[in-house]
C-alpha cells in the first residue's frame, strides 16, 4: 500500500516546494484526496459515477427487454438528466418506477462506496459528506444522495449525506476564493476561477461579497464560460489555448461589470497535484497527456495571462473535488471532520479537518446552516 504525499514526485524524488495541491490551506486542513481504493472489481469509486447509475439503468432495462415490457425508447447513455426527472415526475407510473429502481440500486452503490472509504484513516471521523459534481444537479441525484443517507443511517454510521448547495457548475469555482491569501480579500472584490473536469472546463469570475459576509458563505459566479471539450476531438495544446480565450474574456467582462478583480487565477483539475504545479496522476479524463513531466499546467496559464490589471498574476491549482469541497466550508463549521465526492465522469473525493472547534447547535445536519499529513493519492488494494 503506498501513499504518495506532498513533496514526492512520480518516483519518489523531491520536487521543488510551491503552494499547489497544500494540504495546509488558511482555514482548514486536507487531511486526504484522490484516493485510489481499489477491489476485486477495479477502482471501488467508478461504482459510484454517473456511468454507474447509467449501467444500474441499462441492466433494469435489458432485463425487461427480455419480456418486451421496456417503457424507455433510445440508447440508455443518451437519456439526459432532466428527461429522467421528467420521468420521475409525469411519467406513467411504469416509466416512474424504472427511474426510482435504478436510484435505488445507485443510492445502494454510494453507500458501499461510503462504507468502504470510512475504513481509511483520513475517513474514520468524518461526520458529514457533501456530494457535489454534476448528477447531483437532478432530481435524481438528491433522491440517490438521501437515500443513500438513510441507508448508512440504519446500519449505524453517523454520517450525513448533504447536496452541495451551490450549483455544482459553480461550486467548482466558489471553492477557489479559499485558495486565495489573505492580501487578495484587502483591496480586491473578485477573483479568477477555473474549473477543469473530464468533460467540461469551464471559467468564470468569483464575486466574494465580503460585505454581506466575511466567511465568504455569499461568494457567487458573477460571470462564467463553458467549453464541452469531451464532445470534440481536440489536443491537449489547443485545450490550453481555448483556456487561455475564456480567461481573458471574463477578465474583460469583470472589468466592465465593474468588479476589482485580483491577480489571482485558482485553478480546480483532476489528479494528484504536486506543490510545483504538475500533476501526478488521475488526468486520465483530459484531452491529451496533462500529466507529462514537460507540462504544467499553472505555467501554462500564467504565460497566457502574466498581468491581471497592474500586478503580476498569481495562479495556485489543487485537486478538483478538493476545491468543489471549500465551497461549503462556511456550512460545515459545526462538525470538525468532513469530507465531499463529486460525482460525475468519476467520483471525487477529499476529507478535511477544520482547525476551529465546532460551532455546534444540536446534532450534525440539524444546526440549520446550510444557507499533517493527509492520505493523498493513496492506492488501498482490496481486502
Amino acid at each position: 500500500m503506498g501513499i504518495a504525499t506532498a513533496g514526492a514526485g512520480r518516483s519518489g524524488e523531491a520536487r521543488p516546494q510551491g503552494p499547489h495541491g497544500a494540504l495546509e490551506l488558511p482555514s482548514v486542513s486536507v487531511t486526504g484526496y484522490n484516493l485510489e481504493v481499489r477491489d476485486e472489481d477495479g477502482f471501488v469509486g467508478d461504482k459510484a459515477s454517473r456511468g454507474a447509475f447509467v449501467a444500474h439503468l441499462d441492466a433494469l432495462r435489458r432485463h425487461l427487454r427480455e419480456q418486451s415490457a421496456d417503457p424507455l425508447q433510445g440508447d440508455t447513455a443518451e437519456i439526459s438528466k432532466r428527461d429522467l426527472d421528467a420521468l420521475l415526475k409525469d411519467g406513467d407510473p411504469h416509466e416512474a418506477a424504472l427511474v426510482l429502481s435504478a436510484i435505488e440500486r445507485f443510492a445502494q452503490s454510494l453507500a458501499f462506496v461510503i462504507r468502504r472509504f470510512v475504513r481509511l484513516k483520513s475517513w474514520a471521523k468524518v461526520e458529514r459528506v457533501v456530494i457535489g459534481g454534476g448528477f447531483r444537479d437532478s432530481r435524481v441525484g438528491e433522491l440517490a444522495i438521501g437515500r443513500a443517507g438513510i441507508i448508512l443511517s440504519t446500519e449505524g454510521h453517523g454520517i450525513d449525506l448533504v447536496p452541495v448547495s451551490h450549483h455544482p457548475d459553480e461550486a467548482g469555482l466558489v471553492g477557489s476564493a479559499h485558495l486565495a491569501p489573505k492580501w487578495i480579500f484587502e483591496a480586491f472584490d473578485s477573483l479568477v476561477a477555473v474549473d477543469v473536469g473530464g468533460s467540461n472546463i469551464r471559467a468564470g469570475i468569483v464575486e466574494l461579497r465580503q460585505d454581506k459576509a466575511p466567511d465568504l458563505s455569499k461568494a457567487r459566479v458573477s460571470s462564467s464560460e463553458l467549453w464541452r471539450h469531451a464532445d470534440e476531438d481536440t489536443s491537449r495544446d489547443k485545450a490550453i489555448a481555448r483556456l487561455g480565450d475564456m480567461l481573458k474574456d471574463q477578465i474583460r467582462q469583470a472589468k466592465k461589470d465593474g468588479l476589482r478583480v485580483a491577480p489571482f487565477i485558482g485553478i480546480g483539475c483532476p489528479g494528484l497535484i504536486e506543490p510545483d504545479g504538475a500533476i501526478d496522476r488521475g488526468a486520465q479524463n483530459l484531452p491529451g497527456n496533462w500529466e507529462s513531466s514537460r507540462f504544467n499546467l499553472v505555467e501554462r496559464v500564467r504565460e497566457m495571462v502574466p498581468m491581471i490589471g497592474d500586478h503580476e498574476t498569481l495562479v495556485t491549482m489543487h485537486n478538483d473535488a478538493v476545491i468543489q469541497g471549500l465551497s461549503e466550508m462556511p456550512a460545515m463549521q459545526d462538525v470538525e471532520h468532513w469530507a465531499v465526492l463529486t460525482i460525475g465522469t468519476g467520483l471525487g473525493n477529499a476529507t478535511y479537518r477544520n482547525r476551529a472547534k465546532p460551532q455546534r447547535e444540536g446534532k450534525a445536519g440539524k444546526t440549520g446552516k446550510r444557507e499533517g499529513k493527509g492520505e493523498t493519492g493513496k492506492k488501498a488494494r482490496k481486502d
